[in-house]
């Protein structure tokens, strides 16, 4: 198994390099390296979570392999696309092992060909003319078991509204924005999205919600909105909303736009506003999850097409 994900640095001193990765070799300004810096340093004095949670998915995911599927040996190897190690040493790693044939997964439930697709292509091009064959898992945002694991973790946090009626809990579900230019190459990451916020309110009854997207990068083309910070501001002004959940679905682990974009700036715009703010919590190793992951790599490699 490649398990891929985001990556992220170890510490403060490895932020720079990290942030230049990101940019693609160009080394950040000054003021954006400081302001990234702070962000972390305002999670929890600096802890670099997605690191922990990542390397705890990705053992958890192994030992859920081999107890669901003993018939098999399952070894899960892992591979970052901006940090050690990064895809390219997963899959060195499993040739040096011998391993001739894998699945790959990301991290994300969703697909786009910007997001997970570009771990694909990593993974496809590490693998050329090496003795390897890879299958990959492309999606699995409407697993029933996912839905049902959010949708659980719905109800839970509407529970923090005591005394207030369902209807009048605005629920918004976000993911990470892309360049908008991703709708004109057909791309089902909105859409898929969407199917994963309806399936959950199905399951939950909920009636009263909306999408939005959240920490979109700061770059010279559009990307996907409405903003969540936007959106906040404008059910406060134009309907009066007091009592919100974000319920972040297109991310599986608490780290930087999580714990600092919702939980630090969310939550200060939403006091700003005078409104009742909670989000949903992050799946992590929840067993659930850890089944879905599982559950998908399994059905993958009964499908013979690569």
């Amino acid at each position: 198994m490649l398990v891929m994900s985001y990556g992220t640095p170890e510490s403060l001193e490895q932020v720079e390099a990290y942030y230049t990765h990101i940019r693609r070799g160009n080394p950040p300004s000054p003021e954006q390296l400081n302001e990234l810096k702070d962000r972390y340093e305002a999670i929890v004095g600096g802890v670099f979570p997605l690191r922990e949670n990542t390397n705890n998915q990705v053992q958890a995911l192994q030992v859920q392999l081999n107890q669901d599927y003993p018939e098999y040996e399952f070894h899960c190897y892992q591979g970052l696309k901006h940090a050690y190690p990064f895809i390219e040493d997963g899959v060195s790693r499993m040739l040096n092992d011998g391993i001739s044939e894998a699945i790959g997964i990301v991290l994300a439930p969703h697909y786009s060909i910007m997001s997970v697709g570009s771990y694909i292509k990593r993974a496809q091009d590490a693998i050329e003319q090496q003795p390897i064959t890879m299958k990959f898992v492309k999606d699995y945002h409407l697993h029933p078991l996912l839905i049902q694991t959010l949708a659980t973790r719905l109800t839970d946090v509407l529970a923090k509204f005591p005394g207030t009626p369902k209807d009048e809990i605005r629920v918004i579900f976000s993911a990470h924005s892309l360049p908008a230019k991703i709708l004109e190459m057909n791309d089902p990451y909105a859409d898929q999205l969407l199917e994963t916020s309806r399936a959950i309110c199905a399951e939950t009854n909920v009636s009263n919600w909306q999408f939005a997207w959240q920490s979109a990068g700061r770059t010279a083309t559009p990307w996907l909105g409405p903003d969540i910070l936007d959106v906040l501001k404008s059910i406060s002004s134009d309907e009066q909303i007091k009592h919100v959940v974000i319920s972040p679905i297109g991310f599986v682990s608490d780290h930087l736009e999580v714990l600092y974009d919702i939980d630090i700036e969310a939550q200060k715009v939403a006091q700003g506003l005078g409104m009742h703010l909670e989000r949903t919590a992050s799946l992590n190793t929840d067993p659930y999850y850890m089944k879905v992951l599982a559950d998908s790599v399994y059905h993958r490699m009964s499908v013979n097409v690569l």
